[in-house]
């Protein structure tokens, strides 16, 4: 089916989403890149000891390259948002850090790879922006802080570049042990910054919650986002992650009794529009063109 992979992005946002909620039930004191540098080692720890022992994975021919950059930009991403929440606040950070990735992925993938975005990208992608600030717009306190604005347009820019570098680590690797990698490399970079150490991990409060995001909103998710990622852009990708917000800003409506706007639930119907467009669409207009000229209008294809 050629909407799958458009699903199994999907999905891979809607775990993401459950991060927040999932932090929720950690111990308080817990630095944000300790939680991510956690997250990251038992999501790739996990899978690389299992593929090792299978003889899936051949460190001679590897494709190092394109995983240490994937690694390495993974990890100042989440480096990166996390320090701007503390200048700009919750709401603002996340707005600009989400909202900015997806375009900064069709200039990164136009610079860089020659694909200029096609018309129905720029459709959904501006619903999914305009919907995200929307949602965001009356939550938490913001500061318009030039630094904290910096910070997450760079956060932005980095998942936009992992995502084209794992794009193209999968067209090289296999998908179970391109995450098991990446994910083990970006544990090892955020570690040494993390401040909390790994001893709090092993408390009975924290170790169920740490399992759940290293295993189903690290590993299963970046397994089906790289799935995905393999037969459609990654200008499309990231736009399709706009679903992690919306999943954690309807998680608490639904389970932590947040309080959405009406403004906000304008913002919410937009983001879905932005969604049904990219996936509908991108399925009608997928008439059997190769991954290099899908930009050309009218296609946003898979290989």
């Amino acid at each position: 089916m050629k909407i799958l992979p458009y699903i199994f992005v999907l999905l891979a946002a809607m775990l993401w989403g459950t991060v927040g909620t999932t932090q929720t039930f950690l111990e308080g004191g817990i630095s944000s890149i300790a939680v991510a540098s956690v997250r990251s080692a038992i999501g790739g720890g996990i899978l690389l000891i299992i593929l090792v022992f299978m003889g899936k994975i051949n460190f001679r021919k590897w494709s190092w390259k394109w995983t240490i950059l994937a690694a390495l930009t993974i990890a100042l991403f989440q480096s990166l948002f996390f320090t701007s929440v503390r200048f700009t606040g919750v709401a603002l950070g996340t707005v600009i850090t989400i909202g900015s990735s997806p375009v900064f992925s069709g200039i990164v993938e136009w610079a860089i790879w020659k694909r200029k975005p096609n018309r129905l990208w720029g459709i959904a992608t501006s619903l999914a922006v305009i919907g995200c600030v929307l949602l965001f717009v009356n939550r938490g306190e913001a500061t318009v802080h030039p630094v904290g604005i910096l910070l997450a347009l760079c956060a932005g820019l980095m998942f936009a570049l992992y995502t084209n570098c794992s794009k193209q680590l999968t067209e090289r690797e296999e998908t179970l042990p391109a995450v098991a990698m990446t994910f083990t490399l970006c544990s090892l970079m955020l570690i040494p910054f993390s401040q909390d150490g790994v001893k709090w991990v092993f408390s009975s409060q924290n170790l169920v919650p740490m399992l759940f995001m290293g295993l189903a909103a690290t590993s299963i998710a970046y397994i089906l986002f790289l799935a995905g990622l393999e037969k459609i852009s990654s200008s499309s990708a990231v736009t399709l992650s706009l679903a992690e917000p919306l999943t954690a800003a309807l998680l608490g409506v639904f389970l932590v009794n947040e309080y959405l706007s009406p403004t906000s639930w304008i913002g919410v119907i937009l983001l879905l529009g932005g969604i049904v467009v990219l996936t509908v669409g991108g399925r009608k207009s997928n008439s059997g063109q190769k991954i290099g000229d899908h930009f050309e209008i009218p296609s946003d294809s898979s290989s």
